[in-house]
């Protein structure tokens, strides 16, 4: 059985990849390294240009192996991460409880959920928390949607509150974050709602 093809938006980020593609190792690791020197000490959006175009040169460090190599030095405030020895850039997603802080070169767990500074993790918790039944409308089931009467009302109001929740994340917790990790990124988008980086106002 034929996988699901591509959707546009994933073939479109695969052209725009290609200029890392081309890269040698050394110019990879060098770029790579400048960048991180650019983003620290920022709270970032997952969707800023900026971040896209790191994620796609760091897709390419991984499957090369370029931080292993040891090719260029990145600055000194980001430690080696545990999942793939990249430097640490981690991500805070509304899965924080399950899937800890997201590593931005491998996509694996950089720092499991119960590993997140005291200080932060309770506030965290309560904030995932609260966002976990504002998405679940997006995925209600016909007898969850009979119930709510008005469904597409429901859905407004479940995109309203992640827009706020989201936004709680990029200007309250992330930056609190910023205190342990030379850069952080987080999440600021909810597909299945479609609340969009634009709608997200800090």
């Amino acid at each position: 059985m034929a996988g699901n093809p591509e959707s546009p938006l994933d073939v479109l980020w695969k052209e725009y990849g290609t200029i890392f593609r081309d890269f040698d190792d050394l110019t990879l690791a060098r770029w790579l390294a400048q960048t991180l020197g650019q983003i620290e000490g920022k709270v970032w959006r997952l969707s800023h240009p900026l971040l896209g175009a790191y994620r796609l040169a760091a897709q390419q460090g991984h499957e090369r192996q370029i931080w292993f190599k040891r090719l260029a030095t990145p600055p000194s405030a980001y430690a080696e991460s545990p999942c793939c020895r990249a430097p640490t850039l981690p991500l805070l997603t509304r899965d924080v409880q399950e899937t800890g802080l997201i590593c931005q070169h491998c996509n694996d767990t950089l720092v499991p959920f119960e590993e997140i500074p005291a200080e932060v993790r309770a506030d965290i918790a309560v904030w995932a928390e609260q966002y976990a039944p504002v998405h679940a409308v997006a995925h209600w089931d016909d007898r969850q949607r009979k119930n709510a009467g008005d469904y597409d009302r429901a859905y407004e109001s479940a995109a309203r509150q992640a827009e706020a929740l989201l936004a709680r994340a990029g200007s309250q917790l992330a930056p609190r974050l910023l205190e342990y990790y030379p850069a952080v990124v987080w999440e600021d988008q909810d597909e299945c709602l479609e609340v969009r980086p634009e709608d997200v106002q800090l």
